[in-house]
């Protein structure tokens, strides 16, 4: 009798230590969707008399916030945020983690990863009439081209001064990542080829060779000192045409060609970032229902809305023994939701009035 009892015990003590575990996992991962995250954030400090460890976190505050603001805005909208004071910087950090800190020769190394509330972000932002961007990270194909247009002439991969510089410098808060072609001589002969139309060229025959769809293609027209620099950008199925003109460009000045590719990179992030743009003005109110008895689902779907960044807000509305209604906050489009929703390896029925998940 007591064995067995004991026995009972024992099994109700890992039920309840599941329970437990289950809990604490679904709720750190719904932390961890509620937060925006700066990393391998790199602090160096003298380590003197006059060293502070508190004012090593606040400058690890400060910078990680405006590492996030060139992530989750446009360039225009990033200055408005320059001067930000410390204390509503700190208002918006969640939490923060100090990793490989150490003293070496009188100074002190740390790495930190500060974690910023997603929803007191936003609404930061809003105040501030400022539309954010998701952080979305992006690989694509980029192809430049230069064309001196004296000699007709093209240059391509090591001959291109712009396609041996362009991956030399990369910004933490860049979402875009360049894949460089590799250099193949039917892609020259292809692009003089078609020189007398380039502009018109749709470049499917030398892109399609890779695995990735979205790409750029830049094509510099040289004549002396002046630069033309039409830009080709496919990006999700959107395409966009950018023009930029560049005067007094000396080509041995390795600063001046730095400084045009990040004017350049500057707009295509800007472009993907628009793409991208959370339009907090919009407030869509949509209503979801959901099978009370499918526990597994509700939770999966209750995760996913905190994910979601065009979620503003979510609540339930009403509770039976049949059905869980949801009222959601949506800042975009009925299509845009259902897509997401789709994608997410949900099932959803818009048949009716109510729209249902199975």
């Amino acid at each position: 009798m007591f064995f067995k009892k004991l026995k009972k015990q024992f099994n109700l003590y890992i039920y309840f230590l599941c329970l437990v575990m289950f809990f604490v996992e679904f709720s750190t991962t719904k932390v961890l969707s509620n937060t925006y995250k700066i990393k391998d954030l790199e602090i160096t400090e003298i380590y003197d008399l006059d060293f502070n460890k508190i004012n090593i976190i606040d400058k690890a505050f400060d910078r990680a916030f405006h590492e996030l603001i060139s992530k989750i805005t446009i360039s225009t909208d990033k200055k408005k945020l320059t001067y930000i004071n410390l204390e509503t910087i700190k208002g918006l950090v969640d939490s923060f983690t100090i990793v490989n800190e150490k003293f070496i020769d009188n100074n002190y190394f740390a790495n930190f990863e500060v974690n910023f509330d997603k929803k007191g972000t936003l609404k930061f932002l809003e105040k501030n009439n400022i539309f954010p961007s998701i952080p979305k990270e992006k690989k694509i194909i980029l192809m430049p081209i230069l064309i001196d247009t004296k000699n007709s002439q093209v240059s391509l991969f090591s001959e291109n001064l712009f396609f041996t510089n362009w991956n030399n410098k990369k910004e933490n808060f860049y979402l875009l990542e360049y894949l460089l072609p590799n250099e193949d001589l039917d892609d020259i002969n292809i692009i003089k080829k078609n020189l007398e139309n380039i502009e018109e060229y749709n470049f499917m025959e030398i892109v399609s060779k890779y695995d990735l769809k979205d790409n750029i293609i830049i094509i510099f027209f040289r004549n002396n000192e002046k630069l033309r620099v039409l830009s080709k950008i496919n990006l999700e199925n959107d395409s966009i045409i950018l023009n930029r003109e560049f005067e007094n460009v000396n080509f041995k000045d390795n600063k001046k060609i730095e400084s045009i590719i990040n004017h350049l990179k500057t707009d295509y992030e800007n472009n993907w970032k628009k793409a991208n743009q959370i339009n907090t003005s919009i407030k869509l109110p949509l209503t979801i229902s959901l099978n009370t008895k499918k526990n597994y689902l509700i939770v999966k779907f209750e995760d996913l809305l905190e994910e979601l960044d065009y979620v503003s807000h979510f609540y339930t509305n009403s509770f039976t023994s049949k059905k869980i209604i949801y009222k959601i906050i949506y800042n975009n489009t009925p299509d845009k939701f259902i897509s997401e929703i789709k994608n997410n390896g949900f099932d959803i029925d818009t048949s009716l009035g109510l729209w249902e998940i199975k």
